[in-house]
C-alpha cells in the first residue's frame, strides 16, 4: 500500500510540472526608464520615460509623445509594425507604426457604441483585444470597421493583468487566470494562486508570484518555477528564449533552458 501511495505521489508531481527550469546569466545593462515595455525580435528596446514612449534600436532613439491625452496607461509591442498605446484617462488608443508615426486613433468616447475600456492588447490584422469595464467582458474589436468581432462571458472579479497574441488572450483576475481563443471561447480557467502579473511568449505564459516566476505551458497543469536570483521584479518578459527582468535600474538577461 505504501508503495502504491509513493508511486501515485510521483505521478502527481510529474503531471503538475514541479520541475524547476534552470537559467544561465547572459548580461546586465543599466536602463534609465520609468517603465520597460519589451524587446522585439530585432532587439529593439521599448520603454517610457517622463510619459514619452521610446524605441531604442541601438543606433538611435525614436520617440512619441501626446501630452493632450495624459499619461500612457499601457503599451503593447507584440507587433512592432502596429504598436498600441492606451491612454485610459481619455479612453483612447493610439496605433503607431515601426517608426512611431501615428497611423490610427481610437477614441471610444466619441464612438457610436460607447465603450468604457480599462485594458487593451494586440490582436490580428485590424483588431485589438479590449476589456469593457461596463460589461465586465473581453471583446475583439475591429478599429477599422468599429465592429466587435467576438466577446467572452463576463468575469466576476477585478482584472489584474492582460496579454495576448494573434491567436489567443490571457486574462488574469483576482480569482482566476483565463485563456480565450480569438473567437471568444474559453480554452481554460485556473485558480489564481497568488499570481500578480503575466507575460506571453510563443503561446506559453510567464507568471509572477511574490519573489518568483513560473513557466506555464499550453497545458495549464504544467507549471514550473524558473530558477532566478533574488531580484526585485518590476517588469519581465521572454523573447527568443531570453528572460528579461527589469528592477527599475538594471535589465538582467538570462537564457531560459526549456526542456
Amino acid at each position: 500500500m505504501k508503495h502504491a501511495v509513493y508511486i501515485l505521489f510521483l505521478l502527481s508531481a510529474t503531471c503538475f510540472g514541479q520541475v524547476t527550469l534552470s537559467t544561465s546569466f547572459v548580461k546586465k545593462s543599466k536602463i534609465n526608464a520609468d517603465y520597460l515595455i519589451g524587446i522585439d525580435a530585432f532587439n529593439a528596446l521599448y520603454y517610457t520615460k517622463n510619459n514619452v514612449f521610446i524605441k531604442n534600436d541601438g543606433d538611435k532613439e525614436t520617440t512619441y509623445s501626446n501630452i493632450q491625452l495624459g499619461n500612457i496607461t499601457s503599451a503593447n509591442t507584440f507587433n512592432p509594425l502596429k504598436i498600441n498605446l492606451f491612454y485610459q484617462a481619455f479612453n483612447t488608443v493610439i496605433i503607431l507604426d515601426n517608426r512611431l508615426a501615428e497611423v490610427y486613433k481610437i477614441d471610444f468616447n466619441s464612438n457610436k457604441n460607447y465603450k468604457n475600456v480599462t485594458h487593451i492588447s494586440t490582436g490580428s490584422d485590424t483588431t485589438i483585444w479590449i476589456f469593457n469595464q461596463d460589461l465586465q467582458q473581453l471583446e475583439v474589436y475591429d478599429y477599422k470597421t468599429n465592429n466587435t468581432r467576438a466577446t467572452t462571458q463576463p468575469v466576476q472579479s477585478a482584472v489584474l493583468d492582460f496579454t495576448s497574441n494573434y491567436n489567443a488572450c490571457w486574462l488574469l483576475t483576482e480569482n482566476f487566470l483565463y485563456k480565450y481563443s480569438y473567437f471568444g471561447s474559453l480554452i481554460y480557467k485556473i485558480k489564481n494562486e497568488g499570481f500578480l502579473s503575466i507575460s506571453e511568449s510563443d503561446e506559453n505564459i510567464i507568471i509572477e508570484k511574490v519573489d518568483k516566476l513560473l513557466y506555464l505551458t499550453q497545458k495549464p497543469e504544467n507549471r514550473e518555477e524558473i530558477q532566478i536570483p533574488n531580484l526585485l521584479i518590476k517588469q519581465f518578459f521572454l523573447t527568443n528564449g531570453i528572460l528579461y527582468i527589469y528592477d527599475g535600474k538594471f535589465l538582467y538577461q538570462y537564457q531560459l533552458k526549456i526542456k
